[in-house]
């Protein structure tokens, strides 16, 4: 079984800068999704989608309470995905989860119901 480990949280000032890794034990796994993405859970909330990559082709989509401050990238060769968050808010803190849709290979975006393995989360505070 694949997991996906999740790292770079840490509390920041609001307007700060963080980028999250996912990397995934399984070799080459990264390579062998059609959609990987990140989601957030803050406590009380729903989990809802940060963004999402195809990897097959490299299309990107973000939800819009993030859209022109996060950017998720991948390195196939590192078996890692990535999430650089800038202009932190304090409403951006929560839980990060990065999630693979693995062996989906249909549509999949933003879409949490479409992935099928989670990660265990990494720990996202933005306060003064």
């Amino acid at each position: 079984q694949v997991h996906l480990v999740e790292s770079g949280g840490s509390s920041v000032q609001p307007g700060g800068s963080l980028n999250l890794s996912c990397t995934a034990s399984g070799s080459e796994f990264i390579s062998s999704n059609y959609y990987m993405g990140w989601f957030r859970q803050a406590p009380g909330k729903q989990r809802e989608a940060v963004a999402a990559i195809y990897v097959r082709g490299g299309a990107t989509y973000y939800a819009k309470p993030v859209k022109g401050r996060v950017t998720i990238s991948l390195d196939k060769a590192k078996n890692t995905l990535y999430l650089q968050m800038d202009n932190l808010k304090p409403e951006d803190s929560a839980v990060y989860y990065c999630a693979s849709a693995y062996p989906w290979t249909g549509y999949a975006g933003l879409d949490a119901s479409a992935y099928k393995t989670w990660g265990q989360g990494t720990q996202v505070t933005v306060s003064s």
